[in-house]
Parts: C-alpha cells; sequence; structure tokens
C-alpha cells in the first residue's frame, strides 16, 4: 500500500463527520525513530498531539497492536488510523453575523469589528467570535479552538484567519510559528517619528498588575514589532504602519508605549493627550473621546494550506477609525 493512502470522501484528509482512516508502511530509513515522531512526518496533516493521542488511544496502531508513542520503530511496519474526532469543548453555537472576507474548503477570513471577543472566557462564554464560527460552520466543533489560530484583541478591528480542518490548523500554526505570515495593522499614535524603526524587546505579564503585560528584560518572550510612519497630524499625532514578526499578547500596544508613542483610545497602555494639546488644537478633542485603541488588522497574507499559493488580503479601516482620519486631514 502506498505512504499515506487515505480512505475518505473529501480530498487532502479532509474528515467526513469526524471519520479519519488512514494506513502507510514505515520507510526502512524510520528505523531507530519513535512512533510518534515517524507519524507526524508521514500524516503531516496532524498534529503531533493529535497523533500521541490517537497512539494512547489505540486509534492509530502499528500492525494491528496498540503500542505506546515513544515505541521504537525498526522500519517497514505498518500503521493504521481508525479514528473519530469529538468536539472540543462545550460551546454554544449561535447565530452572529460575520464579515468573511474569503471562505474555501480549507480556511476562513474574517474581519473581525470592535468589541467582538474571540474566545469564550470568564465574563464572555457566548457572543464570541468562536460562537458564531461554530454556528457558521458546524464541523469546526472537532478542531481545537474551533480553528482560530491567532487572536485579535475585544477592541481592535482587522483580519484573522481560521482553519476549517485538522491539517490547514497544523499548517497555518507551523506557518505562524516560523514567522511567515504577514501581519500588518494600522494605529493612530501619539507623537511623531523620525523614520522607520523595530521594537525589538521582550514581553511577558506585568509582575504587579497582572492584566496587563509589559516590556521584561528578564523573563520576557521575545517580541519584535517594525513600524514605518505613515502620516502627522501637528506634529502630535500619527498614522503607523506596524508589522508583527512575533505575536505576544497585547505586543504592539505595549511596544508603542513602551517607546512613548501610546496607541490613541487605549485604556490600558495609553494616557490623556496633554490638556494644553487639545487647548492649541481643538480638532483633536474627537481623539481623547475615542473608546478604543485606534488599532486595525489591515493586511493577511499567508501560504495557503492546501495548495500551497502565497495568499493576501487587505480591509479598510473601520467607519470609526476612518472618521477620525479624515477628521485629522482636514
Amino acid at each position: 500500500m502506498p505512504p499515506n493512502t487515505l480512505f475518505v470522501e473529501e480530498d487532502r484528509g479532509l474528515e467526513q463527520d469526524g471519520r479519519i482512516q488512514l494506513e502507510t508502511q514505515i520507510p526502512s530509513h524510520y528505523a531507530g525513530q519513535r512512533l510518534d515522531q515517524a507519524a507526524a512526518v508521514l500524516f503531516p496533516q496532524f498534529s503531533r498531539a493529535r497523533l500521541q493521542q490517537w497512539i494512547k488511544s489505540g486509534a492509530l496502531t502499528m500492525d494491528g497492536r496498540h503500542v505506546k508513542p515513544n515505541y521504537k520503530l525498526a522500519g517497514s511496519e505498518h500503521l493504521k488510523v481508525r479514528a473519530e474526532i469529538e468536539p472540543r469543548g462545550e460551546w454554544l453555537a449561535e447565530p452572529l453575523t460575520l464579515n468573511i472576507v474569503f471562505e474555501d474548503d480549507a480556511i476562513i477570513v474574517v474581519n473581525k469589528p470592535a468589541g467582538l471577543v474571540v474566545h469564550p472566557a470568564p465574563g464572555h462564554y457566548t457572543g464570541t467570535l468562536l460562537n458564531g464560527l461554530l454556528h457558521h460552520h458546524k464541523r469546526l466543533a472537532n478542531l481545537p479552538r474551533a480553528g482560530i489560530v491567532h487572536r485579535l484583541d475585544k477592541e481592535t478591528t482587522g483580519l484573522m484567519v481560521v482553519a476549517k480542518t485538522d491539517e490547514a490548523q497544523h499548517q497555518l500554526v507551523t506557518q505562524l510559528q516560523a514567522r511567515t505570515v504577514k501581519r500588518q495593522y494600522l494605529a493612530l499614535v501619539q507623537g511623531a517619528f523620525t523614520g522607520a524603526g523595530t521594537v525589538d524587546e521582550p514581553i511577558g505579564r506585568h509582575p504587579s498588575q497582572r492584566v496587563k503585560m509589559a516590556v521584561l528584560k528578564r523573563g520576557g518572550k521575545e517580541a519584535k514589532t517594525s513600524y514605518q510612519p505613515l502620516e502627522k497630524y501637528v506634529d502630535a499625532i500619527s498614522l503607523v504602519q506596524l508589522r508583527l514578526e512575533t505575536g505576544r499578547t497585547h505586543q504592539i500596544r505595549v511596544h508603542m508605549a513602551h517607546i512613548g508613542h501610546p496607541l490613541i483610545g487605549d485604556p490600558v497602555y495609553g494616557c490623556r493627550l496633554p490638556a494644553k494639546l487639545l487647548r492649541e488644537n481643538p480638532q483633536l478633542q474627537v481623539l481623547a473621546n475615542f473608546p478604543r485603541q485606534a488599532l486595525h488588522a489591515a493586511q493577511l497574507g499567508l501560504k495557503h494550506p492546501h495548495s500551497g499559493e502565497f495568499c493576501e488580503w487587505e480591509v479598510p479601516v473601520p467607519e470609526d477609525f476612518a472618521a477620525l482620519l479624515d477628521g485629522l486631514r482636514c
């Protein structure tokens, strides 16, 4: 039997009603490797964690036997998967209006509005993007986090990609880890810039305010944000294009505040506009009243998890953000 033969009705290993049927023969040069390591290479459409679960449960067998994930291979063994993917979590499917920019059999690209929480959490168990996705495509219940592979803060708008299959999710996570996904943002920030640059400062949980993140010289995780100023208004406000090279929680908001350019409207990391600036420029009062951080995920680019083709999407800033910019340009 040829390697990685799939017995499903749909192409590329998509599950039919949650049922997975796979068979392959271990090549001889895999001798000495762990079973779970070899399975991760031979069945790349599934995560290693998923394959380990199948090995432990007996859904993935070797020569008809139930063995452990760390079993050392001799080569030429026959692997068989007969699995049913159970729904993950106990989330509710809810009818929500989703602004879907693109969808095919592998991914959904969504333009998230302000005020929409991405994932259920204490205080937000319903009405989230995840709840709406489950209603839109019921088989997302079979995937971890319903196919969500990255997040945007509640009040941040713009593009997100969601996987529709186990294979697509594994491929997208791999791209995110390899930092090959293009994520470009627009932000309105305080202050003027002298040029483009990169903030390369580690980020971790704030040592005393646990709801916040902070730049930490010790104990923080690597975080890089590149910025390019686009427009300047009254020498005090700038429109900036930002590109994430890593994806830490609140990364753009923390990095911009760290270098003295907090986002307009940021309730956590921002600061008030100087009273003198507002007296001299009354048109800026609209910025002081903006109720959320002025941050928008404008561009998203990635390699399609099935075709391998690089795909890119772009969406304009939402109406409230656009109104700020129009007011500043008058």
